[in-house]
């Protein structure tokens, strides 16, 4: 049996499409990857279609892709060097890591990587932080995988450039290694934070920036909203301890201007269904896969007030998604803002 370089927990649109680029590299070293979902019916589906109807219809898997059907498969292929990666919506996160951690009794050699974007909804805790609840840091190498990357470029195997994060760096570099190919090239940080809050942030003002194409508000807009939501990223990242130089590269601004001006982004169709007069739970309801901008609003909103920053355009999501507030009277409430320095 060969041995599992990457196995991938959670069988979305994104999921799927890592442990695809987790295949295509696996195979060059005679390796395989694994993928894992909840649904178990989905599963058979995928091993014997070969592919992933439901988020990534018509495109084929590499045949280094393995297809674990049960949880427990998914753990039995799990070696001393095998990569684990859990991928699935924030909401769901720590369930995932803890039904790891319980059935691999809390040792992960080969290291805990993760592509959730968010922050825990009960708690605000970020990706990184609730790991460090569930698994032992100082005995579990762990790193976050993010950038601008829609899984339906990725799946069809087109150029693409992301972030590995981790306090470790020679475990940033084992996750770059086991996922770079000549059509996907991996950067390293140790930013960790920085990272998470880009990932978490993008998704909130991607929102916005569906509302203001939605509304025909025009490009100008949108640029503005895209510099100010980097703004508002940079100033809960000084909070939290990130560094600066990390909000200027993929994991940052790369993935806001992707997410807020793509309609591939499901946070930007989000909005945009919402301008037309569809409510929150119509739009979520039609687009049919997690939209993770909706609950970040609420978590970043909560964040942000903890820590008293100031972040108008993600207080303006806040009040559309989760008050109720008509998307073009929330933008009108940003335009009205008095002057300011740029710079604040």
């Amino acid at each position: 049996m060969k041995k599992a370089s990457v196995v991938v927990f959670g069988a979305g649109s994104w999921g799927t499409a890592l442990a695809m680029q987790a295949a295509r590299v696996a195979e060059q070293n005679d390796h395989v990857a694994h993928l894992n979902g909840r649904d178990e019916t989905a599963m058979r589906a995928m091993q014997v279609d070969r592919e992933n109807e439901r988020y990534l219809p018509g495109i084929r898997f590499p045949d280094a892709l393995r297809i674990a059907i049960t949880f427990d498969e998914a753990v039995a292929a799990i070696a001393d060097d095998t990569l684990a990666l859990v991928s699935v919506p924030s909401h769901a996160f720590r369930q995932t890591l803890e039904a790891l951690r319980d059935a691999r009794e809390g040792h992960l050699p080969g290291g805990l990587a993760w592509a959730t974007k968010g922050l825990e909804l009960s708690t605000g805790r970020m990706t990184h932080d609730v790991a460090a609840d569930v698994f032992d840091s100082s005995s579990v190498p762990m790193g976050v995988l993010s950038g601008p990357s829609f899984a339906l470029e990725v799946a069809r195997n087109l150029p693409t450039s992301i972030t590995a994060a981790s306090q470790d760096p020679d475990y940033a570099v084992a996750m770059a290694r086991a996922f770079t190919t000549d059509r996907f090239r991996v950067y390293t940080v140790s930013d960790i934070v920085g990272v998470e809050i880009g990932g978490a942030v993008k998704n909130v003002i991607a929102i916005a920036a569906g509302f203001s194409d939605g509304a025909g508000f025009g490009a100008n807009t949108r640029a503005a909203l895209i510099n100010r939501g980097l703004r508002e990223m940079l100033r809960l990242g000084r909070a939290l301890g990130a560094r600066d130089d990390t909000f200027q590269g993929l994991a940052c601004m790369g993935d806001l201007v992707l997410t807020c001006t793509d309609d591939l982004s499901r946070n930007r169709r989000f909005g945009r269904a919402i301008a037309s007069g569809e409510t929150p739970e119509q739009a979520a309801a039609e687009i049919g896969q997690a939209v993770e901008g909706v609950h970040a609003a609420r978590a970043v909103h909560q964040k942000a007030q903890a820590l008293g920053i100031d972040m108008p355009i993600t207080q303006a999501v806040y009040d559309v998604v989760h008050g109720g507030v008509a998307p073009e009277r929330a933008m009108q409430r940003l335009m009205a803002r008095p002057p300011g320095e740029e710079s604040s």
